[in-house]
């Protein structure tokens, strides 16, 4: 296989949780044999999350922590704060000049997340939040990226990546971009154990540097079979957030679970007490490295630097090459 120029981030909006991981492990295994860049999207989290900039740098600190622990190796892949390479709003800026108005527009969480935080009582009109899906393509394009791990929900921004790839190498007869691909990947969409979207602000998530004690306060609150009022009453596992979470980290005794469960032959607070223990032991090792990481801020300074500085380089050589285009 060829190997791939490959870019990706989140948002420093807080600590990562068990829902974030499978995206981390999938980013873990394309490291072998492609270039990457793993950047921490700090000005995305700008676009609206301007009001309150408090905990940026703490997040970010904190999100380095969980790419490491979850298995992002710096030896293999730059990871580097979005802010700290230049290069990606003088990008932004060029390419802004070539951008309609209408592409922006039409990006279909534009409008969608203006009416959603209106609901909450908050103005994100913003030039920066119209802007965020230019700034979205050209962090992929300053690497001059050839592929894209997303969610099919992305599909849109990916695509608005490549239609100003061929606008860019049309209007200066060049073919300095490619157009990235969508890399595809099965993401298990864990519930949060409210059985909603798992998120910090919900309080229905599980850290990945959640101690033994926080992950058996939180799957003590999942929601189970609201029908099954006695242990012995025949549980519906297929509605039940624990047993999700067994088919998740437990496959090898969730069938087993499931029988027993039908049957009535297993309560709910044995059956957390089991999924508790199953993540403790799945999450150790994981919480281990992060802690010792962080106990360590020289060695993360390092790693941070030296990410900012291979990202640098490369979206460096980017940019001359774009405004040798633009003759600017």
């Amino acid at each position: 296989m060829a190997k791939e120029i490959i870019l990706s981030g989140m948002r420093p909006t807080g600590k990562l949780h068990l829902g974030h991981l499978s995206v981390l492990e999938n980013w873990a295994r394309l490291q072998e044999g492609n270039e990457n860049y793993y950047m921490v999207a700090d000005w995305h989290t700008l676009t609206t999350g301007f009001n309150d900039t408090s905990k940026i740098r703490e997040n970010i600190r904190d999100m380095v922590l969980d790419y490491l622990a979850a298995g992002i190796d710096p030896e293999h892949s730059a990871i580097f704060v979005q802010s700290h390479v230049k290069e990606h709003a003088e990008l932004n800026l060029l390419m802004s000049m070539i951008t309609p108005l209408s592409w922006l527009e039409r990006v279909p969480t534009f409008k969608d997340q203006i009416a959603q935080f209106g609901k909450e009582g908050k103005d994100i009109s913003t030039h920066g939040f119209l802007g965020y899906p230019l700034l979205m393509a050209c962090d992929i394009m300053v690497y001059r990226g050839t592929a894209v791990p997303v969610g099919e929900d992305q599909s849109a921004h990916l695509e608005f990546t490549r239609e100003l790839a061929r606008r860019f190498n049309h209007l200066y007869e060049t073919d300095l971009f490619p157009e990235p691909k969508a890399l595809f990947a099965k993401i298990k969409l864990l519930p949060g154990t409210d059985n909603r979207k798992m998120s910090k602000s919900y309080g229905n998530d599980i850290p990945l540097d959640a101690d033994d004690q926080l992950i058996r306060q939180r799957v003590s609150t999942m929601v189970t079979d609201p029908a099954r009022i006695r242990k012995d009453d025949p549980g519906h596992p297929d509605i039940c957030t624990v047993h999700t979470y067994h088919t998740f980290y437990n496959k090898e005794e969730a069938p087993d679970i499931e029988c027993r469960c039908k049957e009535g032959t297993i309560g709910c607070v044995a059956c957390k007490k089991r999924l508790a223990k199953v993540l403790s032991e799945f999450m150790a090792p994981m919480r281990d490295r992060r802690n010792q990481l962080a106990e360590d801020p020289e060695r993360l300074k390092e790693i941070i630097a030296a990410g900012d500085e291979r990202a640098r380089k490369t979206a460096g050589k980017t940019i001359e090459l774009v405004r040798n285009a633009m003759n600017v």
